[in-house]
């Protein structure tokens, strides 16, 4: 456990038979933090960089004390390498698959056996950015009435998601937030190839429209990066986990 001047961090490791690997991930605990009261789960993809790059500690921090979100614990989950990201998160990939299946059945399990949590899929948010926005979103339509609300910021969308988003019928309503920058429209991705998100994004936007979604979607000015991102967070975040 890491005391820090706006909450807590404790690092966590669970084994995961669907990705058979050890996961370690962080839980942070605003300072207004008490077992006594149920918790909105705020689970990020990318959970280093969503602590390191984004502050998003400090937003939920800052939101609290404002009493404009309610309260909400922050699970980060990082990646060990950019080649583990790609395999864990890429539409592409088996182990996106399974690392999905780690998130609502393995994961989830955990937190709701260590964490006061209030237990209801619309008080768990998957946020991500990227590659990132894209395995949360495909987690939700997966399993629907685990996840409840994405916030995916500058999702990655290919034949693959719209082949994954064309195949699946989906039930329950979900939330979902997607942004994208004015300037994300010639992107050289990890992967080697250029994208162009801005109109990845709009074609996405309309294919989630055919479903039972509730779906907000934002244009910033900004590119393909943290800088982009972290400017996003307060106002996502404020009207995600709004009381």
């Amino acid at each position: 456990m890491i005391q820090q001047t706006n909450g807590t961090r404790e690092e966590h490791t669970l084994f995961s038979t669907h990705i058979q690997k050890e996961i370690t991930f962080t839980i942070y605990y605003s300072s207004q933090y008490t077992p006594l009261i149920k918790h909105h789960l705020l689970i990020a993809q990318d959970g280093q960089d969503y602590f390191n790059l984004g502050k998003i500690h400090r937003v939920i921090e800052k939101l609290t004390k404002e009493g404009s979100i309610q309260p909400t614990i922050i699970v980060g989950i990082p990646y060990s390498s950019p080649e583990e990201r790609f395999s864990l998160y890429h539409p592409s990939q088996i182990g996106q698959r399974n690392y999905i299946r780690f998130l609502a059945e393995e994961l989830l399990p955990y937190l709701d056996n260590h964490l006061p949590l209030l237990g209801l899929a619309h008080s768990r948010t998957l946020i991500g950015d990227s590659l990132g926005g894209t395995v949360s979103l495909q987690a939700a339509f997966t399993y629907p009435n685990t996840f409840g609300q994405v916030i995916m910021q500058s999702p990655f969308v290919n034949e693959d998601v719209t082949d994954f988003l064309n195949k699946i019928n989906l039930t329950s309503i979900l939330s979902i937030i997607q942004t994208v920058g004015k300037q994300e429209d010639n992107v050289f991705t990890p992967s080697k190839q250029w994208v162009n998100f801005v109109k990845d994004g709009l074609h996405l936007k309309e294919m989630l429209s055919k479903f039972p979604v509730e779906l907000q979607y934002f244009e910033y000015d900004g590119d393909h990066t943290w800088t982009n991102w972290e400017k996003q967070l307060e106002d996502l975040l404020k009207n995600s986990l709004a009381k």
